[in-house]
């Protein structure tokens, strides 16, 4: 079943298009690259924040506010240029172990930033200037950090191998 959607995703004309067309993945690719390091420096930022060593003189529903309108544009165009880098060979990058990581990290990043606003954030008037950062905000900044670099480095994995394992 599976292998049916892979076939047809690459036999479609965006996948035959990114596969065939010389210039279409290196500018896709490029343009993947620019939006998720953009992703990842604004998220840098607020998780550097959260574990105290910088832009301390913002307060954190200050930064985050002003970073995630930005996060999301670049966010929702490195889904749309992976989507397309991934219609370009659906079947290899599904059966690469380091792909399937990198879609697996993003996913936890996902659920530590949902537990981090929906658990944490909940009482954050009574933390956010007080200089004193509770340990599951900090916790989460440095899981966010940790994760995001894990992202980057399988997502260099996937170019250069078929599998890092």
């Amino acid at each position: 079943m599976i292998s049916n959607v892979l076939d047809a995703l690459s036999a479609s004309p965006v996948g035959e298009y990114m596969a065939i067309n010389p210039l279409a993945f290196p500018a896709v690719e490029t343009v993947h690259v620019i939006a998720i390091t953009t992703v990842i420096g604004l998220i840098a930022i607020v998780d550097l924040r959260l574990l105290g060593l910088a832009a301390r003189s913002y307060s954190i529903t200050r930064l985050s506010s002003a970073m995630l309108p930005a996060t999301w544009i670049a966010f929702v165009l490195a889904l749309m240029t992976g989507a397309l880098l991934f219609a370009s060979q659906p079947a290899t990058y599904f059966d690469n172990t380091a792909f399937r990581l990198k879609i697996a990290l993003i996913l936890l990043a996902g659920v530590n930033m949902l537990v981090f606003h929906r658990l944490t954030m909940r009482n954050i008037a009574s933390w956010d200037g007080a200089g004193s950062i509770p340990f599951a905000a900090r916790a989460a900044g440095g899981l966010s950090l940790i994760i995001w670099i894990l992202v980057v480095a399988f997502g260099r994995w996937i170019g250069f191998t078929t599998s890092p394992f």
